[in-house]
């Protein structure tokens, strides 16, 4: 595997996904965690970039590993698109696993998910978990066809069948008795 230096281009793509992404589930505590996350380098190791700067594209392949901080993102593929403003929009991660994980703060559990494909809404601060999904919060675990995660409300919806998801995959669910 190949590990790249993050062309400058790039950075405010990464800085973004990695300063929004699966944010804390609490309050103040994770404003501290982003803050901690964007401060970090950036880590990109991929076989294969793609950067197309007018179309504000770009396009990692082959056992693509993404950190910064506590924030990971892996897949076989991961693009990455952003607005007029070249502020990211989406980050979209492919695989037959592909992986997203942030430790929101010290004191809470690493939140991760799994799934065919990942999307992440910057603006909407939003994740999609499509085929195969899989989301774990601590102890609470969450399965299914498609999985929506909105962080701020911490809002988790289900379904066993969606566009992209093979057949019927049963939704799923185990949650842990409040201490």
């Amino acid at each position: 595997m190949t590990r790249y230096r993050l062309p400058t281009l790039c950075r405010p793509l990464i800085l973004m996904l990695a300063g929004a992404a699966l944010l804390s589930l609490a309050g103040m505590d994770s404003v501290v965690a982003q803050q901690r996350d964007a401060e970090q380098p950036i880590e990109v190791a991929a076989d294969r970039l793609e950067l197309d700067d007018q179309a504000g594209t770009a396009v990692y392949t082959g056992d693509v590993d993404i950190r910064q901080g506590s924030m990971q993102l892996t897949g076989d593929r991961v693009e990455f698109q952003r607005n007029e403003a070249g502020e990211l929009s989406r980050a979209t991660a492919y695989g037959e696993r592909a992986y997203i994980e942030q430790q929101p703060d010290p004191e809470q559990p690493v939140v991760r998910g799994w799934g065919r494909k990942i999307i992440y809404h910057v603006a909407e601060r939003r994740v999609e978990l499509i085929d195969r999904a899989e989301l774990h919060q601590g102890g609470d675990t969450f399965e299914g066809g498609y999985l929506e995660y909105f962080l701020d409300r911490r809002v988790v919806q289900a379904r066993a069948q969606s566009e992209g998801v093979e057949g019927s995959q049963r939704i799923r669910m185990t949650l842990q008795p409040e201490r």
